[in-house]
């Protein structure tokens, strides 16, 4: 975990209940940041908000779809109103939807657009605004997949979006470079969370596969954003960094 190097920071994590989303707010808060967690579930972001308080962290719950402008809008004007300012802004919020592609709904596809597009899109937008505005530079950070980059089977509209979500960190270097804001993504491959678990045979298939012999746990994962949205990162922009223990390197299928 990195310490010591977010403090006075401020940062917004969406679907940060549980998983990968919560390690990140987690380690943010635990180095100093405050953190505004965004869950859908009100139970999820209470809870985890409450976890990490209890750490020593200053987090504070706001529960919501991510994918709503309106509401992506409120988490931007509640993390200036109680912290003064924003400075992070994590798009970590999801949805896998499985399908075969000759089969798959209309209305499947339109969730997986609105949360992983539209949401990550418009939640750096907005934050992009006020940073802007505070003339304090900052960092956005995308959450993306290693399947974008490899084909993954009844993922086509999942692998789509997170491909989309790398070209859109290469295009916001145009515009946000010059507020010294950067912006990139992190691509987890298969990652052990309260989701991934439920499949019996999960750690199992995922260890016999990747070449480092085990699949990423949340802390692998969080780590590189972590790094990312760091001073240390502050001329990197534009860039993805893929968490896979080198499963790309060589794409074997779990099936």
């Amino acid at each position: 975990m990195i310490t010591n190097k977010f403090s006075g920071q401020v940062a917004i994590v969406t679907g940060a209940g549980q998983g990968i989303g919560f390690e990140i707010a987690k380690q943010l808060s635990v180095a100093g940041a405050s953190v505004l967690l965004n869950d859908l579930s009100k139970e999820l972001a209470t809870q985890a908000a409450d976890a990490i308080n209890s750490m020593g962290g200053n987090c504070y719950p706001i529960h919501g779809d991510a994918s709503n402008i309106d509401f992506i809008q409120q988490m931007i004007d509640e993390a200036v109103q109680r912290y003064g300012k924003l400075t992070i802004a994590i798009a970590n919020a999801g949805i896998t939807l499985f399908g075969d592609f000759l089969n798959y709904p209309a209305q499947s596809l339109q969730s997986v657009m609105n949360l992983n597009l539209q949401g990550s899109f418009f939640l750096a937008q907005r934050a992009a605004r006020q940073i802007v505005k505070q003339k304090s530079g900052g960092s956005i950070l995308f959450m993306s997949s290693v399947t974008g980059h490899q084909a993954h089977q009844d993922l086509a509209a999942y692998g789509m979006t997170k491909a989309a979500l790398e070209m859109l960190a290469k295009s916001l270097v145009v515009e946000l470079s010059q507020h010294q804001i950067t912006v990139n993504t992190v691509a987890p491959g298969a990652t052990l969370t309260e989701r991934t678990l439920e499949d019996a045979g999960y750690q199992k298939t995922w260890a016999r596969i990747t070449p480092m012999g085990r699949a990423a746990t949340v802390e692998d994962v969080a780590n590189a954003v972590l790094f990312l949205v760091s001073p240390d990162a502050r001329h990197i922009t534009g860039q993805n960094l893929v968490v896979d223990g080198g499963w790309t390197a060589v794409s074997t299928s779990p099936y």
